[in-house]
């Protein structure tokens, strides 16, 4: 190894750590300080306790808009898989001459500025007379995750070969069947991938909710209103157990994509 490559990689290296550090460095602080108390500018380690856990355990406001948030990402990403299974599989099987179409409405909201699908959705829902709520948000983060489940979905679905349907259906089995028992099985890593990926959009959507959302707030909204007066403590207790549960699902989902991997292999 000569002497510039040495000091490429050491350089490569040092960016790489820096790059760590600046990512990841104010998560730990965070978590850090859900624990321990301040001091001045001095961390207070005798402080140390789980009595802002418990705070944000009964801080109903916070709790309320989490659960708000957790309801509309679950039922945006159920929604969102139906659709996208259902389009890509009959892009699919049955007739391909709008696929473009169909992939340009699904599409074109996903790469829109956020602000400008916000206040369509909001036009549109007024329009018809439809009064904003944590429905109205679910439909909006639909319109945003679908692009992004619908194209997993559907290179999962390019891989799999005609070949298979075909002899499902001439071995006996209806379309149904052959959809549940061959066709299913094989798309759900692809499913629980961009499922997770899906829903962690929606969790933190801010712009679209904003325009959407009604008396009952999700949690990015509250976040926001809170900023005006300055977050409390038990704020880096909320951030540290929505980490810990994100890294939790990251790990299921690279296991089941592993899994998914080794079974091709």
């Amino acid at each position: 190894m000569t002497l510039l490559e040495r000091i490429t990689i050491t350089l490569l290296w040092i960016v790489g750590i820096i790059t760590f550090v600046v990512l990841y460095a104010p998560a730990a602080i965070v978590i850090l300080l859900s624990f321990v108390g301040m001091k001045g500018r001095k961390v207070d380690w005798s402080d140390f306790s789980l009595q802002w856990y418990g705070k944000f355990a009964t801080n109903s406001q916070l709790i309320d808009a989490l659960s708000n948030s957790l309801i509309v990402g679950v039922c945006a990403v159920v929604i969102a898989s139906a659709i996208s299974v259902g389009l890509a599989y009959y892009m699919k099987t049955g007739a391909r001459a709008g696929r473009s179409y169909v992939e340009f409405v699904i599409f074109l909201p996903f790469v829109l500025p956020a602000i400008i699908t916000g206040i369509s959705l909001l036009i549109a829902f007024r329009q018809i007379g439809i009064e904003r709520s944590l429905i109205t948000v679910t439909a909006g983060h639909v319109v945003l995750i679908l692009a992004v489940i619908y194209r997993m979905v559907t290179i999962r679905l390019d891989t799999l070969e005609n070949s298979q349907i075909e002899a499902s259906l001439d071995l006996g089995a209806n379309a149904w069947e052959t959809f549940v028992y061959v066709v299913f099985p094989q798309l759900r890593s692809a499913l629980v991938t961009s499922s997770l990926l899906a829903f962690a959009l929606s969790f933190d959507e801010t712009l679209v909710t904003f325009f959407l959302v009604g008396g009952e707030t999700t949690l990015p909204m509250r976040l926001w209103a809170m900023m005006r007066t300055g977050f409390t403590p038990e704020i880096n207790a909320l951030v540290s157990v929505v980490l810990c549960v994100t890294l939790l699902f990251a790990a299921l989902g690279a296991m089941s994509l592993r899994k998914s991997i080794e079974r091709k292999s």
